[in-house]
């Protein structure tokens, strides 16, 4: 198969401008980026509805770099496609204070949808995004007004296979059916320490069919015809999520590094470069160039994502002109904004020296705060009993109801902190409920929501000697601190009721920054707020809450 002139030659510039930028920084991860040029491009070029000018239209699909390492492959594609990196960006990449760093960063450049973090973060997120369009759709879409509509894509490799976290995350996306989710293997077979033999050996189609997703094959990674039909084919599967198993070989052109480990985390090196880079149709001596073609590209693309969000936009005003109330929510949830009655009915607490388990407070004003928020959207890791975090009058979001506010995420940890980043990332508003104790198991979740600056809100429950009874491998010790070390997330153990409610506003009135309630199960008594000097110092009781966690922060 052959790649037209013209495509063949903007995947080729993506390539050499992958090693020119390795090269320069004298590091990075080779490898998997220039074999994946082809799938990568015809994505961007061929399936993916976006605006290159408008990375953050609300209807665009999603793109997904799990294997954050190949972030060159990223950065590329998004120069290629006319978004907001210039050449000069390519050429400080993994410099400091370049907005092309070493892994991806969503907060940080033009077109990444995700922080590119430790292996499988990425894939795991993409699910939170594929449930978020499910969810998004269901509520707002009406007959002849899909303005819900995109789709999820991720590339996933062989170290995102050996993480446990794809397997939690993907479970649970064939489960729940996400058929607007699709994820690309690059099965190129090698990793930092050789061949992944050494360590890997598993079906990886069996096993994602045993997890009821539908999985293609593509035995060439350079065949963009094949790539492009299995791409739409699984477009077209209904019911299940897709994996797609690209088979490449890694650093393929460069003659001496081709399907080596040493091409996985190194750069190439001078003379190995100059030989790709003629196998690729470049003078060797040449760096960073950007050929007439794809100029026409970045230009090509540009006029056509305006289009699609023109379109989408006219859509919109019409939806706007019959649906006014759905579309007063849809420009908050755009704008990251609450309803002006969004604390409406929050629960003030009386006085009482018996008091009430802040996990119990905690149930009453999230069940009050969620009737004044529609896009408001969580659960917790098969402890809602538990953890106070159902919805009472909500029902379950399912494969069969997507509408459902009440999510189940299974004892998943590690799945549900990146199920919540990717639902916050869609600008939905997630909690996610578990046992203090088992925070452990999604830290690194939470950090990449702190490193996102996603206000994901997590309940835990169950904190310190009041659960005694359950041992010590149940009991938090140094889990406060260990939450308090990750910078970016505000912690806080309230002392009663009252501090609840004021955390739970605090939280979702945080844009910028993850959240962490840590909630009793047993009693503590509501502070009598009318003892203090005056009504001014009364008010201050509710301030309480934020100095004490400024201070422990």
């Amino acid at each position: 198969m052959q790649n037209n002139q013209s495509d063949q030659k903007i995947i080729n510039t993506m390539r050499c401008l992958i090693i020119d930028a390795i090269e320069k920084a004298n590091s990075g991860h080779p490898g998997a980026a220039i074999s994946l040029s082809p799938a990568a491009f015809t994505l961007y070029d061929k399936i993916m509805k976006h605006n290159p000018q408008n990375p953050n239209w609300i209807n665009r699909d999603r793109f997904v770099l799990s294997a954050g390492h190949a972030s060159m492959l990223l950065y590329s594609s998004l120069f290629v496609m006319g978004y907001d990196i210039s050449l000069d960006d390519l050429k400080n990449f993994r410099q400091l204070d370049s907005i092309c760093p070493g892994h991806p960063e969503s907060h940080l450049t033009p077109g990444v949808e995700a922080t590119g973090g430790p292996l499988a973060q990425g894939a795991a997120m993409s699910v939170g995004m594929a449930i978020s369009q499910k969810f998004l759709a269901e509520r707002y879409n009406k007959e002849k007004f899909p303005v819900f509509d995109y789709n999820i894509y991720s590339i996933l490799g062989d170290g995102c296979m050996m993480e446990g976290l794809s397997g939690e995350a993907a479970s649970l996306a064939g489960h729940l059916g996400l058929d607007n989710l699709i994820w690309i293997y690059d099965s190129n077979q090698i990793s930092i320490e050789g061949s992944t033999s050494l360590a890997f050996s598993e079906n990886v189609f069996k096993r994602f069919e045993s997890y009821n997703w539908h999985v293609l094959e593509v035995d060439d990674a350079n065949d963009t015809d094949a790539f492009l039909k299995a791409v739409n084919d699984a477009k077209n599967v209904t019911g299940k999520p897709s994996l797609i198993i690209v088979k490449s070989e890694i650093a393929y052109g460069c003659p001496n590094k081709i399907n080596t480990a040493g091409a996985h985390g190194s750069p190439l090196g001078a003379e190995e470069a100059r030989l790709a880079k003629e196998n690729f149709g470049f003078e060797p001596e040449q760096t960073f160039v950007v050929p007439d073609e794809v100029t026409s590209c970045q230009k090509q693309m540009i006029d056509k994502g305006k289009k699609a969000d023109r379109n989408w936009r006219e859509l919109y005003s019409k939806y706007r002109e019959e649906y006014p109330g759905l579309a007063a929510e849809i420009e908050m949830i755009i704008a990251g904004t609450l309803p002006d009655d969004a604390f409406a009915g929050l629960p003030v607490f009386e006085a009482d020296e018996k008091g009430i388990a802040t996990r119990n407070s905690s149930g009453k004003v999230l069940n009050a705060l969620a009737k004044n928020i529609p896009w408001m959207l969580g659960g917790s890791a098969d402890l809602a009993p538990s953890n106070k975090t159902m919805l009472s009058d909500e029902s379950s979001f399912q494969k069969d109801n997507p509408s459902g506010r009440n999510f189940h995420f299974g004892i998943r940890e590690h799945a549900m902190g990146a199920i919540a980043n990717g639902m916050c990332l869609s600008r939905l508003k997630a909690y996610a409920g578990t046992f203090l104790v088992f925070s452990d198991y999604m830290r690194a979740s939470i950090r990449m929501a702190a490193l996102m600056e996603q206000p994901v809100i997590y309940v835990f429950t169950h904190d310190s000697i009041g659960v005694g009874e359950d041992g010590p491998t149940h009991q938090p010790v140094e889990h406060m601190a260990a939450l308090r070390a990750i910078p970016n997330v505000d912690v806080a153990r309230p002392a009663d009721a009252n501090e609840v409610s004021m955390m739970w506003k605090h939280a979702l009135m945080s844009t910028d920054r993850p959240a962490a309630l840590v909630l009793t199960r047993q009693n503590l008594p509501t502070i009598d707020r009318s003892k203090f000097a005056s009504a001014e110092e009364s008010k201050k009781a509710g301030i309480f809450l934020r100095i004490r966690m400024e201070y422990l922060m």
